[in-house]
């Protein structure tokens, strides 16, 4: 029903547009342009993106194989903008309902957003989009990616979209270098909040430094170098961000975790997040570095927690009640709920002239001692390396086609990295991915 509504939306919206504009151009992989009457532009794009995904385990009693066959994105996108190309706006939303770390999560909306250009070098956006406080592969289209998916640390720490007040800069810095400030006032709870909002705000920004000058045609936001760069061009980047009053694991789904003082008010942990990332690119050879830190501070007033499953009040904390037990066992419970720790990602690659590409990922994941990153489950295994192949079928991404294999070692998890005579979690991953992008 929720496709259908979306559908049916999108249908009235272009259809009301249609009546006043008329088809400007169009090129294969970068959308349709419309131009109104009195100067307004609209321009609709999307891509679809089959995926297999095939995964062999081992562990210690035996050998594991799955396989998944789908569609692992299906979006569509208008942009508009009015005459004097001061105001804009942007939908998009996503018809597979998989959020861009690959869980499928039903959220079919990803932006809607209205901007305003306050000058020809600082803007201002409201509305639900993606965050500039998450590490800079969050920065990259979806269909500009290097290698097939996105990196584990990007899955463990970011938060993706928000709801709030987003502020871009770009300023000349001299010798023709660019400095490109961003700040964030946001909701602090993910995509998609219709209900309650919990907790209080996230407040934060980045900072990017270009010392070569611009990337040609935002060449910082697509990870490829399909535009071979003349010259080295770079990236330096910092970005900061705290959210006062979490109620998730790392503020991406509203009201995931709900914690109570001894009166049945809202007592939420605060999560501070920073990083520091850079891309480079030039004639063809591009590399994309990051890391990032999150820590939380606990209120020590918490005293209940409202089970996820049937929404049940407990005092029960590892067995322990709190107030009456000890302290430190509520304090270790709700940061052993939170991705609390660190990671750095690292990949390069090369993209020949005949639109033929080699890539390859390092990953690596360090928890801290009491945080979600130490689930065996889900992470608890801190290497992952990654190579691929692709071939661009058209340029600026109309048409492509990608494979690679990722190797998750796991001869020790995370909870073990210092304790050699605790039995580890030997579960080795072989995963195989192949996805072809199409876009009109």
């Amino acid at each position: 029903m929720k496709k259908l509504s979306l559908i049916i939306a999108i249908f009235i919206s272009t259809s009301i547009f249609s009546q006043n504009i008329s088809l400007e151009s169009y090129k294969f992989g970068e959308g349709l342009q419309f131009n109104a009457d009195r100067g307004h532009s609209i321009r609709l794009t999307g891509y679809a993106q089959p995926m297999i995904d095939l995964k062999n385990y081992t562990d210690v009693e035996e050998n594991s194989s799955t396989s998944r066959y789908r569609i692992r994105r299906l979006r569509l996108r208008i942009d508009g903008k009015s005459k004097n190309q001061k105001f804009g706006y942007r939908f998009q939303a996503d018809l597979s309902g998989t959020s861009e770390t690959g869980e499928d999560t039903g959220d079919y909306l990803l932006d809607a957003y209205v901007s305003y250009a306050v000058t020809d070098r600082i803007s201002i956006l409201f509305g639900q989009r993606a965050t500039y406080t998450d590490n800079r592969e969050l920065f990259m289209n979806s269909n500009s990616l290097q290698l097939v998916e996105r990196s584990r640390l990007t899955s463990a720490f970011s938060s993706i979209r928000e709801f709030g007040l987003f502020v871009t800069g770009r300023l000349r810095a001299g010798r023709g270098s660019y400095l490109r400030p961003y700040f964030v006032l946001t909701n602090g709870d993910g995509i998609n909040v219709f209900d309650k909002d919990h907790g209080g705000l996230k407040i934060g920004g980045r900072l990017d430094y270009l010392p070569f000058g611009l990337f040609t045609n935002l060449g910082q936001f697509r990870q490829i170098d399909v535009m071979r760069e003349q010259a080295p061009k770079l990236v330096l980047g910092v970005h900061f961000s705290h959210n006062s009053g979490i109620s998730s694991r790392r503020g991406r789904a509203s009201g995931a975790l709900i914690y109570l003082d001894e009166n049945d008010q809202e007592s939420l942990p605060d999560y501070t997040k920073y990083g520091i990332d850079f891309l480079f690119k030039y004639k063809g050879f591009s590399a994309l570095g990051e890391y990032i830190k999150s820590t939380a501070v606990v209120p020590e007033d918490i005293t209940q927690r409202i089970r996820s499953s049937n929404g049940t009040i407990s005092s029960d904390f590892n067995g322990e009640l709190a107030g009456n037990g000890d302290l430190n066992d509520m304090l270790n419970y709700v940061k052993g709920k939170m991705m609390l720790g660190q990671a750095y990602n690292f990949q390069m690659g090369y993209l020949f002239k005949s639109g033929f590409s080699v890539d390859t990922r390092y990953t690596h994941l360090k928890a801290d001692e009491n945080s979600f990153l130490n689930n065996a489950t889900f992470y608890n295994r801190p290497n992952y390396y990654t190579i691929g192949v692709g071939k661009l079928l058209a340029k600026n991404y109309g048409a492509k086609i990608q494979a690679s294999i990722t190797y998750v070692d796991g001869s020790l998890g995370l909870n073990h990295d210092n304790d050699i005579n605790t039995p580890a979690v030997f579960t080795d991953e072989i995963l195989f991915r192949l996805i072809t992008t199409i876009s009109f």
